[in-house]
């Protein structure tokens, strides 16, 4: 595959990977460009980790070609495996050994310079806010504080691309804002972060975002755009009284093309609701449900995407083999 042009960091085409007879990725192509913050959302077993790990020169590609800072997936993973930092879903860390051993042990497997080890230790400990703690054992550390010092870690080598996976799995929601604080400095001094989550909420922070669902990337855009351009249908906001009851006869009306709860409401994806609203009424108070409240709302992102799988699920079939 040719070099990618200089404003792209990741450049993917009809990137395929087979385990056997199963197909976990299959045909995705995208760009990231250099300094974005790419969000790439889907559910578990979507595919999401499995094509990071061929991004990271982790695993060979069955088919299609790409790049990463320039180097080919296929035949130059080593040198991709250089160029990048990478943070699994899984914290890598040594408990038994301290926030400053962790580091330390870190620069050398990135072999950083002797002259440069020291600044780059201070670097991660200001960081990730842990100065007065370089001596505590990394086990004893919170959810936040492991994650902030294994970004710390993976980026102990300046990579000009950054692959987080998961990165903000279990963690609290103030832990997981404070991890999106230190993407978006890091962002700002032209690094390239590639990210993959199924916390829908998140994907409002990325610059453009790749929805997987099924091995197969089913949208690509801006969070603006994708909720704008991709969702052709209308979303009506209904309050009802067992609101988990009340979808039954909502998935039962004409022209409803899906409905879930969101919190206490039901988001219920129509063709039109001007037209559709007098009809959600009447069907849902002659079933015995009064209405407290019913009108279109603006799209959310976990709107689209769940336009788009239930689109895709139904085009697929009740036999299509789902991914676990």
């Amino acid at each position: 595959m040719r070099r990618p042009s200089e404003e792209h960091a990741v450049v993917v085409r009809d990137l395929v990977k087979r385990f056997g007879a199963f197909t976990a990725v299959n045909r995705v192509s995208f760009e990231v460009r250099k300094g974005e913050v790419f969000g790439f959302l889907g559910p578990n077993g979507a595919g999401k980790s499995t094509t990071i790990r061929m991004l990271c020169g982790l695993l060979s590609p069955t088919d299609g070609e790409g790049t990463v800072a320039g180097y080919d997936l296929r035949t130059e993973p080593e040198a991709i495996k250089q160029h990048i930092g990478y943070m699994s879903q899984r914290f890598s860390l040594y408990e038994d050994l301290t926030v400053e051993e962790n580091i330390d042990f870190y620069s050398g497997i990135y072999r950083i310079p002797a002259e440069r080890k020291q600044v780059r230790k201070e670097w991660v400990l200001a960081m990730a806010g842990l100065s007065g703690h370089r001596k505590t054992k990394t086990a004893f550390l919170s959810g936040g504080w492991k994650q902030r010092l294994a970004l710390g870690c993976a980026i102990l080598h300046e990579p000009p691309i950054l692959f987080l996976d998961e990165p903000t799995s279990g963690v609290d929601p103030i832990s997981r804002r404070n991890f999106w604080d230190l993407i978006y400095d890091l962002s700002s001094k032209g690094v390239t972060v590639f990210v993959t989550t199924h916390y829908l909420e998140e994907a409002e922070y990325c610059d453009r975002l790749g929805l997987i669902y099924r091995g197969e990337l089913v949208a690509l855009g801006t969070p603006e755009e994708l909720k704008t351009r991709l969702m052709k249908e209308e979303v009506v906001e209904i309050r009802v009284e067992r609101p988990q009851d009340a979808i039954g006869i909502l998935e039962g009306v004409q022209g409803v093309s899906g409905a879930a709860l969101f919190g206490k409401e039901i988001h219920a994806v129509v063709g039109r609701a001007e037209e559709s609203v007098p009809f959600l009424r009447s069907s849902l108070e002659g079933g015995g449900f009064p209405v407290a409240r019913i009108e279109r709302i603006p799209p959310s992102l976990e709107d689209v995407f769940v336009s788009l799988v239930e689109e895709k699920d139904r085009k697929a079939g009740p036999l299509a083999e789902v991914r676990r």
